[in-house]
């Protein structure tokens, strides 16, 4: 293999391996804006409107859930200076990365029968657009900006920025906006709360790197935030980016039946993202740090709603920002998109240590989403909370897994008490009772139901035309599918089509049915991870994989950020393993710049790698500076060209290195999740 063909075969596999999941969820684009949403309409000519199941769901909700409880649009109201002229925020290149004006139907006054009363009323509450006063003076955010908030510090010369959002573009028009409303100000600090993109995304927008490598300006974080910003997203990258798609509801157009929120935001912004190293990081339980003369207490609160993540209290201001770990909704125990289980009862004792660290100095709480709660009740009513959803949906869960329910059964039994479910703050807008009672489960006893049918059962695609068989084929299982969606009984019709689109997935009379019955559970749903897998599902089910769904492939920023070992264990993923049958050598890695070594070793079909060792039989040794490899990783130069200019040395047998890569594989970000819906071309 020739090496710029090897060249081209690294970049892509290795800039095709971070996962945009964290960092783009649909971003701005008016591309996805549809016309009808103001008048309410369907934007799909295969959609369905509410069945009057749905509808009478939705009425009960009207007269049941707390809608006399105004406090939430009170205090997203309060503190309130201005908002841009603008709605759309656009890059270098022209191409819109925000617009929060493609969701102004939900700012029509109509109640939608599409969308569950408790999300329509979380959607409109963060429709919050612009410029707002936390502490007189002192603290500010701006919301509506992108999925997060900025806020804003007033030191005393510049300002403390924590949390810069997704992506350059909108974290730059939100510091020009403060800057054009309170007076511009030098950035003399960034704080970065957690290791999610969405929180660190926008850093170029505010900041020069050159400045942040000088220590001119601290950029603070909690530890081990570099590791998990980068790896969390690596080794099912993609796998992470296609189910985004279904959960996230990315390609859904902004309409009442199709993306209406992301309950902790209206979106995610789809700029340019960007990653700085932190030149400080945040180590103890507890840190105090002054910058600027304004006094921060980092509370670590590791293994939350991130595995690096932190909380800040002000004592001069008696204002607490809670970062993502309070935001007044159920998060996410169990990601759909793709990661590992978060721990509900450790997130729990994270805020029952904030509630008594600060809770009784508070007279403000503030995060790096929706908006502040004032006054110490107030605050401390939504801190326990909080507290106690996380801790009653862990402890709950466990009592009835020791009394024998399992992890297929426990989504139908758990349900929070009545007077959690009472309180605004204890709703799962962002997670869903169902999903992560399974995930708590999950967490502690593992996939298995310990019957022993589910401990190696055939796969659905293989199964399900047994089924069918069973049941008297294909009319027979439409028909029956027919009657339970008139009936209102939707779980059912779709366990009984479900096995019909396995076993026939070019039945396109069975897609489109299973397709309307997704429908009504979608509109159905509270939280939007429910709705958006549900009716993101029905699209395709009706029209196939969209195209353009392939995302952007990972930013070189966080290419520079990956470390070398990371890459290499990427490679053995990315390795066809029946490509390499037969395949033996080892491949010398040193890296002199960085002071690094590893050693590929490939047998038995599996690529390893070492750190810290050469291997003195070693087939092949290449020598390149790790920032010479960035290059090659991140399509800037080929191996060709720094072979020639002698950066990249390589000493013994050259084919080894085209043996390798002869088995990597680029995978596809558009691989079919739902029977008959991958089109052929």
């Amino acid at each position: 293999m020739r090496i710029k063909t090897l060249t081209l075969l690294v970049s892509l596999t290795l800039m095709s391996s971070i996962s945009s999941t964290s960092f783009a969820a649909g971003g701005g684009g008016s591309a996805e804006t549809d016309p009808a949403a103001l008048q309410g309409k369907h934007f799909d000519p295969k959609g369905k409107p509410p069945s009057q199941y749905t509808i009478d769901k939705q009425n009960v909700q009207r007269a049941t859930l707390p809608f006399e409880d105004q406090r939430d649009f009170e205090e997203s109201k309060k503190g309130f200076i201005a908002a841009p002229t603008y709605t759309t925020i656009k890059g270098d290149d022209g191409v819109v990365a925000w617009n929060i004006g493609s969701y102004e139907y939900l700012l029509k006054g109509k109640d939608y029968d599409s969308i569950h009363p408790s999300l329509q009323r979380q959607a409109q509450l963060n429709m919050a657009y612009g410029l707002y006063e936390v502490v007189p003076g002192k603290i500010y955010q701006i919301r509506g900006f992108d999925l997060a908030n900025m806020t804003i510090i007033k030191g005393d010369t510049g300002w403390i920025l924590f949390d810069v959002l997704t992506s350059k573009e909108t974290a730059r028009a939100a510091l020009a906006f403060a800057n054009e409303q309170l007076g511009y100000r030098p950035v003399v600090a960034v704080v970065l709360s957690h290791s999610h993109g969405d929180h660190f995304g926008g850093i170029r927008g505010v900041v020069n790197e050159e400045d942040v490598k000088s220590g001119k300006v601290p950029v603070i974080a909690p530890e081990g935030f570099m590791e998990h910003a980068v790896s969390e997203n690596i080794y099912a990258g993609n796998a992470m980016t296609r189910r985004m798609q279904l959960t996230y509801g990315t390609l859904l157009p902004r309409n009442p039946h199709g993306h209406v929120d992301q309950a902790i935001g209206k979106n995610i912004s789809s700029g340019e993202i960007g990653l700085i190293e932190p030149n400080r990081t945040v180590s103890k339980d507890i840190e105090e740090i002054t910058i600027d003369g304004v006094k921060m207490v980092f509370q670590n609160t590791p293994g939350t709603e991130a595995p690096a993540e932190m909380n800040t209290y002000f004592p001069q201001f008696n204002a607490f920002w809670a970062a993502e770990n309070v935001t007044g909704t159920v998060h996410n125990i169990y990601t759909l998109r793709g990661a590992l289980v978060r721990d509900a009862l450790l997130w729990s004792k994270n805020i029952n240590n904030a509630l008594y660290l600060f809770g009784d100095k508070t007279e403000v709480m503030f995060s790096s989403h929706s908006w502040p709660r004032w006054g110490n009740e107030r605050v401390k009513e939504v801190l326990r909370t909080q507290r106690d959803i996380y801790a009653n949906l862990n402890n709950d869960v466990l009592h009835h897994a020791n009394k024998g329910v399992t992890i297929n059964e426990i989504h139908n039994v758990y349900k929070p008490p009545q007077s959690l479910q009472s309180n605004w703050a204890a709703h799962s807008y962002h997670g869903s009772e169902e999903h992560n009672s399974r995930a708590v489960l999950n967490r502690y006893l593992g996939y298995w139901d310990a019957n022993p049918a589910t401990l190696m059962p055939l796969s659905p695609r293989d199964s399900a035309p047994l089924y069918v068989e069973m049941m008297g084929g294909s009319k027979k299982i439409l028909a029956k599918g027919r009657e339970l969606n008139k009936q209102g009984k939707y779980l059912e019709a779709v366990e009984i089509l479900n096995k019909l689109t396995l076993a026939e997935p070019n039945n396109t009379a069975a897609k489109d049915l299973l397709a309307d019955v997704y429908e009504q559970l979608g509109y159905q749903k509270e939280s939007v991870a429910l709705r958006n897998s549900f009716l993101a599902s029905a699209y395709e089910l009706r029209h196939g994989i969209p195209e353009g769904a392939s995302p952007k492939a990972g930013s070189p920023d966080m290419v520079r950020a990956m470390s070398t070992e990371l890459m290499l264990d990427y490679l053995g993923i990315a390795m066809n393993s029946t490509k390499a049958a037969g395949m033996k050598f080892k491949i010398n890695l040193i890296t002199p710049d960085n002071g690094e070594k590893f050693v590929l070793e490939m047998s038995n079909s599996t690529l390893t790698n070492i750190k810290g060792y050469t291997a003195k039989d070693a087939d092949l040794t290449v020598t390149a500076n790790r920032a010479d490899l960035e290059m090659i990783m991140t399509g800037q130069s080929t191996f060709e060209k720094l072979a020639q200019s002698g950066k990249v040395k390589l000493d013994g047998n050259k084919a080894v290195l085209g043996q390798l890569m002869s088995t990597q594989e680029k995978f596809d970000p558009r691989f079919e999740i739902l029977p008959g819906t991958k089109k052929t071309h």
